[in-house]
Parts: C-alpha cells; structure tokens; sequence
C-alpha cells in the first residue's frame, strides 16, 4: 500500500513536470506544440518570439523555424485542466485539514487554559477561605494568650496595690495617733509650765488637771526589700509556669503504664523513663501487655479534645513515636500502620526517619530532634509530629484515629554494645507553683 502511494506520487510528480511550460515553469496554459514537439503556453511562445524577424528557434531545443508557427495541443490542454483542478482540490483540502485540526488544537488548548483557570480561581478562592478560617484561629489562639497574661498582669497589680495601701493605712493609723498623742503631751506640757510659773499670790497646793496619756506603739515594721524583691522577680518566668494550667492543651503529664510494657522494658519508679533492658523483667501476665514487640502505652488514654506532650529521643539511633488504638493487637507482631491501628513516626539507624505508612514514607529533616512533640486532635482526626526544640511541623497523619487512643512508645532493641538509652516523658512545669 505504501509503496503504490509513493508510486502514485511518483507518477503525478512526474506528470506535472511534463505539463509545466519550460517558460514561466508553469502549468501549460493554453499549451500549444511547435514542429519539434515542444510545448509551451500560448502567451509565453509569442512572448519569446517577439519582435524576432526571421527564422525563430525553440526556447528548449533551439531548432529553427522559418516561421512562427505552432498549433494548439487540445490533449494536452484537457491533462492540463485535470491536473490544476486535481491539484486545487488536494491544496484546498489539505488546507482544511490543516485549518480544522490547527483550530482543533486550539479549541482544545483554550479548554485546557480555562480549565487551569477554573482551577486557580478555585484554588484561590479555597486559599482565602482556610486563610480567613486560619487567621479567626491564630486570633482566637492569641486572645486567649492575651486574655491569661491580661488577667496575670491584672491579678498582680491587684494584688500589689492592695499590698501597699494595707501598709499605708497602717501607717497612716500610726502617724495619727502617734500626732494625737503628740498633741496630748504639748497641751499637758502647756498646763505644767503654766502651773510652774512663779506668782506672789499664789500657793500650789496640788497638780493641775492632765489630759490621760495614750500609749503609742512602735509603727509596724515594713519590709521594703521584700516587697521590692517580691515584684522585681522573673515575673515573666513564674507567669509562663502558671500559665501552663490555663494552656489548652497544655504539655499533658503522661505517665507509662507498666502493665502494657514488654518484658523487655524497664520503667522508672516515676513512670516517666522507659529503657530497654538485656534480661527481662518480672511481670504478670494480662491482655494489656506487648508480648512480641518492645512497646509500652501510656497510662491515660484520649478520644476527645486536643492533647499534646513531649518525649524526649536525646541521641537514641531507634525509636518509635505516636499513638496507638485501645483494640491493637498486643500479643502479635504487626506492622505499625494506620491499618493496624498506630500513627507513628520512626527513627532507625541514627538518621532514617520515617512516618509509620504502609509503604514507610521517608522524611528529610535538617536537624535530629532531641524531643519530639506529639499533637492529637481527635476532633478532626489529626496526628501530627514536631521537633519539639523549635517546633517545625515533621510530619501530620489526616486520617488519624476514631475512638479512644493511647500514646505509644517503642524505646527498641537498639542491638549495640553500648549502654541504652531511655525515652523520657517531659512534664511542664516540672514543679507545680502554689496559689
């Protein structure tokens, strides 16, 4: 099929070359043939003989002719006629061809572009609007920041104001009587000196009559150095440790729940150390407790509200880190995976981090965290990770978990001969502050 359409090309090509004047390289346009069976247009012919006097020669094979003579080649004209209006239509059909799919492809790069339209617009218009929701939250988050350290600062200039004027008034009341008692002495004072003044006539025979005396007591000592030192102290310090009550969710005090630790875990006696250990330990048996992997839960478990803790990694090369549902299998080896009922993130080797998906999701950091922060909000069922020393966000779950959940450790058998190294629970304050 090929090779007859190059043919067929092949042959129209060539048939155009013979219908093609020698002259203007054109159809033949009212071809004509002289003696020696050339053939040209009419008008070229007598166009190239002009003004020739004489014998005339062919333009092609420069025989001469004694006269201008030729005669009109009808054959020739009709293959001529076909091939103009063979070539016409092929041009003109082609042409539309090329129109239609040039305008195709338009047609289709103008729907793509006013799709990306729609798209950006719509993009735009989902960016403005959990911007504005983001920007009532920030506000929202800030105020109530604003409204704590507001009613600390309130509180506290209550409370030293009301300190000063107690001691003022005291004073005042001492000042008054001390300046009534004073008046007293001058007028007996006066009385005596009037009483003692000598006079001819007179006889004293006994005291005039004093005003009673009032005691005054020495005016109540007030410690001015104390009370400087009281509101000279880190106020900004004492306010950021009391203001981890009213903090919601404040840093939670989590505890380790020993009857779910591994045999192959040691708690601290404050339940807030867990560290792998070479001999296992004396434990009871029950359905809570991991018997196949190295894990531990905490002792308080969610599934409301928004919770937050720390847990310090220092430079462990293995952990895992995140929660974990009530229902998880404990007795088998599972992969840690949504499907399985943990959102985790990882760390093997020192430097791999990972976050628990199925397969595991790589994760780039630029630093190693030596406390990772953990955020659950079982609301909008969202577990998401930080580097807790400057909290840039490591990574978030969205399809976090649905019922009640527990945090989940894995301190790991880290293999090595070195001496392992614990996870800890953070606790903030570390010490309460009393009222």
């Amino acid at each position: 099929m090929a090779a007859a359409l190059v043919a067929t090309s092949t042959t129209k090509g060539s048939l155009r070359e013979d219908l093609t004047c020698a002259i203007c390289c054109d159809l033949f346009r009212e071809p004509v043939m002289l003696a020696c069976m050339h053939h040209f247009c009419k008008t070229c012919i007598s166009r190239y003989w002009r003004g020739t006097h004489g014998p005339v020669t062919c333009p092609q094979c420069r025989r001469e002719f004694s006269s201008k003579q030729f005669q009109t080649n009808y054959l020739v004209a009709a293959m001529v006629e076909k091939v103009r209006a063979t070539t016409s239509d092929t041009c003109i059909q082609n042409l539309q061809k090329q129109l239609r799919e040039t305008l195709e492809g338009h047609r289709l790069r103008r729907d793509d572009y006013i799709s990306s339209i729609h798209r950006d617009k719509d993009k735009m218009d989902t960016i403005k609007r959990v911007g504005a929701d983001l920007h009532a939250h920030v506000k929202g988050e800030f105020r109530a920041l604003h409204q704590i350290l507001h009613d600390e600062e309130t509180c506290m200039l209550e409370q030293m104001r009301r300190e000063q004027q107690e001691e003022l008034e005291e004073i005042q009341r001492h000042l008054e009587a001390t300046q009534a008692a004073v008046r007293e002495l001058e007028e007996n004072m006066r009385a005596l000196q009037q009483a003692s003044a000598p006079t001819e006539n007179m006889v004293l025979t006994e005291l005039p009559q004093l005003r009673p005396l009032v005691l005054v007591d020495r005016a109540p000592e007030f410690d001015i150095n104390a009370f400087i030192n009281k509101y000279m102290a880190p106020l900004q310090y004492i306010t950021w440790r009391k203001m981890f009550k009213s903090l919601k969710p404040g840093p939670a005090p989590l505890t380790f729940d020993v009857e779910t630790a591994h045999p192959s875990i040691s708690i601290s006696s404050d339940k807030t150390m867990a560290v792998e250990c070479d001999n296992m330990t004396s434990h009871t048996e029950n359905d809570k407790r991991f018997l196949q992997c190295v894990n531990v839960l905490a002792a308080q478990g969610f599934q409301s509200g928004r919770h937050y803790w720390e847990v310090e990694v220092g430079s462990k090369p293995k952990w895992d880190i995140g929660v974990a549902s009530e229902a998880v299998n404990r007795h088998s080896r599972i992969k840690l995976s949504p499907d399985s009922g943990f959102w985790t993130l990882r760390l093997r080797n020192g430097n791999e981090y990972s976050a628990g998906t199925q397969p595991w999701t790589g994760l780039q950091l630029s630093s190693s965290p030596q406390r990772v922060g953990v955020f659950l909000d079982c609301e909008e069922r969202r577990v998401s990770f930080y580097n807790a020393d400057d909290m840039s966000l490591l990574y978030l779950f969205t399809n976090g978990p649905m019922g009640k959940v527990y945090p989940f450790f894995s301190p790991c058998i880290s293999g090595s001969s070195q001496k392992p190294q614990p996870i800890k629970l953070l606790h903030y304050p570390p010490v309460a502050l009393s009222d």
